[in-house]
């Protein structure tokens, strides 16, 4: 059986790259540095030097240099739009609330006036309103408390169910708000100063607003206290915990949940509550909390989500928080980007649907399906071939992998968004949360259906992609499919080093430490041997110590372990898309282009992927809060463990770049 499935999957295993002959860009490299001693800044160090970091961004890198080119021709699109649009139509719709954001004219004018109604419906709540305002606010404005959403049942990926998470804190982890080491006590200051500064714009006075915030942090303080770690949450196990109704009114009586549920828009008889400490902690908040206390923070979540929709003084006041206290940011980006974001992400398949149309040749389509049929080979016969595991968990990988549906540049099938009203005479806050709430009630509309299998969880003019374990699906959007990801005129190595690693990261996401407990149809199901199982946990805690040794800034070290996912997928899709190029003519032949082997442009392109410049602020808060670890590592860190690459850039022992073979890992 085990070779059946090999065989089915075979497929062309060349990108039909022809006479093309473009290979490294050697402006990117720093001759100065050795590859042994250090390959990031060897591979990477020019194209730093070429981009110093503009003020605007906290980490800018060709990544994100992607993405800004994306964004030029989303506004490319967008503005074309114009205004006067018949009402009710795409085009209306988008270019009005693009036209919006950028009128500063009247935004200024109109200040915060736009909150006042709602801020009295929250001040003049009786404790009986509570939970109705908390799933108000959740219903795409903010998340008070905790989080409500839909998405397939973990151990039934075809049936949606009602999920309860943890949240309400505005730092997005709780160690901004447990720790005291100097930086993190300096951006809770920060948030500190920016509750209160929101609060006197809305009117507050001085001593009212001092008052507020300290409530506020009272909560949000409490909120972290409970709850679950980063590494924590990447258990499933701790996470899929089955009530009844009737359990959760017993359990959590401080919340009225058919007050909750109603107001949501929606009938459960089950839900999955992820984090039950966090939730008896809010529970017992909405009984026992003092009215104003609960007041001040249910105002300020919907301050804090309106604030960048509003008049500039609120708008500086948002930036001077999240972009320069917590990432490093030294200016606002222009106007037109913010402004710009919001219909890209708002209507953002209805934009999708114009990218599409005028910037995705449908040739790129067919070389990227190629290209994934070549990985997908390669890492078949990786699973076949690996020491570790037992011929019963290979069939089982082997039937998940040749399961794999496989999305590429766009939907089938699009968004309808003709239930939403853009109103240019009513408020920009005001279209902006009606558009929030409509996405919102769209999603909670899914929970009576079954899973929608084809639809996607980006837009076509995103530049990422992902793996989605409930469905077991790859999918690359339009967005990401250009240089220097994927470039058809480039040769076989720069593009398997690049856009190759990509679809074998994402491939790999399936046999991560969180992918590995998913089956062939989506489901959590444990399909491992007991023996396989620790197998795969005592790598897996090896390559993390990997990471976890690094520095990154002063002396805080990386986070192996909550970055665990994310280096599997790198390890996994090096050493596959190595594999799947060295099937290609390309990979065969050994020839040079331009005085680099084919080896040395493949390393030297996945290098070239995470080339970035980054603040020390943001360096500090994606350790905190990103499952991916920093680009430096992504490169230094995960190819250390691949002998091509020693032989390669012939490093050997003493080069601070080497590993000794028996302190490497391989685990796909």
């Amino acid at each position: 059986m085990k070779q059946f499935l090999i065989m089915a999957m075979l497929a062309s295993l060349t990108l039909n790259a022809g006479n093309i002959e473009r290979g490294v860009d050697r402006s990117n490299l720093d001759p100065a540095v050795s590859p042994g001693e250090n390959f990031y800044l060897y591979a990477c160090g020019g194209w730093m030097k070429a981009h110093p970091l503009d003020p605007q961004y906290a980490r800018f890198g060709t990544f994100d240099q992607l993405a800004e080119n994306s964004r030029e021709q989303v506004k490319d699109i967008i503005t074309s739009l114009g205004t006067g649009n018949q009402q009710g139509s795409i085009r209306q719709k988008v270019g009005d609330l693009y036209a919006m954001g950028m009128d500063s004219v009247r935004l200024n004018n109109e200040g915060g006036a736009a909150l006042t109604a709602d801020l009295a419906i929250i001040k003049n709540a009786k404790p009986a309103d509570f939970t109705r305002l908390v799933a108000r606010l959740q219903r795409g404005v903010s998340s008070p408390f905790f989080d409500g959403s839909v998405m397939a049942d973990l151990k039934s990926s075809n049936e949606n169910l009602f999920y309860l998470t943890q949240g309400g804190i505005g730092m997005g982890d709780r160690d901004y708000y447990l720790d005291n080491d100097k930086n993190t006590a300096a951006v809770r200051q920060a948030y500190v100063d920016y509750i209160n500064r929101l609060f006197v714009l809305t009117g507050s006075k001085k001593g009212a607003a001092k008052k507020a915030a300290a409530n506020v942090m009272k909560i949000e303080t409490e909120l972290a206290q409970v709850a679950m770690t980063r590494e924590q949450t990447r258990d499933y196990s701790r996470l899929y915990n089955i009530m009844s109704l009737d359990e959760l009114k017993n359990r959590y009586q401080g919340i009225n949940w058919e007050q909750y549920f109603g107001e949501m828009g929606c009938t459960v008889k089950r839900v999955c509550v992820f984090q039950p400490a966090s939730l008896a902690c809010v529970s017992n908040m909405l009984q026992n909390y003092k009215e104003n206390v609960i007041k001040d923070y249910l105002a300020f979540k919907y301050i804090d989500a309106a604030a960048p929709y509003l008049s500039d003084d609120f708008v500086q006041v948002h930036f001077d928080f999240y972009s320069r206290a917590m990432s490093g940011k030294k200016v606002m980006q222009p106007r037109w980007k913010r402004a710009l974001n919001v219909p890209n992400t708002l209507l953002g398949e209805a934009v999708g649907q114009l990218y599409v149309e005028k910037y995705f040749p449908a040739e790129s389509k067919k070389k990227m399906q190629r290209l994934v049929d070549n990985l997908k080979v390669a890492l078949g016969e990786h699973i076949a071939s690996l020491t570790w595991m037992s011929p019963k968990t290979k069939v089982n990988a082997l039937v998940k992998l040749n399961s794999f549906t496989v999305k590429i540049g766009y939907p089938d099938k699009w968004r309808d968004y003709s239930g939403l009203a853009i109103d240019a005479s009513k408020p920009y806050w005001e279209n902006v949360k009606q558009a929030r709430t409509f996405l919102a009630d769209y999603e909670i509309s899914q929970l009576d259906k079954p899973v929608d299998k084809e639809r996607w969880y980006m837009t076509p003019q995103t530049v990422n992609a992902y793996y989605e374990p409930s469905s077991n699906e790859i999918c690359f959007p339009a967005g990401i499919l250009q240089k220097p990801y994927f470039d058809p005129e480039a040769d076989d190595a720069v593009n398997y080093g690049a856009i190759g690693v990509v679809i074998g990261h994402e491939m790999t996401h399936g046999f991560d430490d969180q992918g590995r407990n998913f089956d062939h149809n989506g489901n959590m199901v444990d399909w491992w041997t007991a023996e396989d199982a620790e197998q795969f946990k005592v790598l897996a805690s090896k390559l993390g110590a990997q990471y976890s040794a690094e520095i990154v800034a002063d002396d805080v070290h990386a986070n192996g372990e909550y970055t665990m996912g994310e280096n599997i997928a790198d390890h996994g899709g090096l050493r596959v898309a190595y594999s799947a190029f060295k099937k290609t003519a390309q990979g065969k032949a050994d020839e040079a282009i331009d005085g680099f082997t084919p080896d040395q442009r493949f390393f030297l392109s996945y290098a070239n992927v995470w080339a970035a410049n980054i603040t020390k602020e943001e360096i500090l808060r994606r350790t905190k809060v990103d499952p991916h670890s920093l680009g430096v590592n992504r490169v230094n860190v995960a190819i250390r463990n691949l002998e091509p690459f020693f032989k390669a850039f012939n490093v050997h022992s003493g080069d601070k770049m080497w590993r000794a073979p028996e302190d490497r890992v391989i685990i796909w």
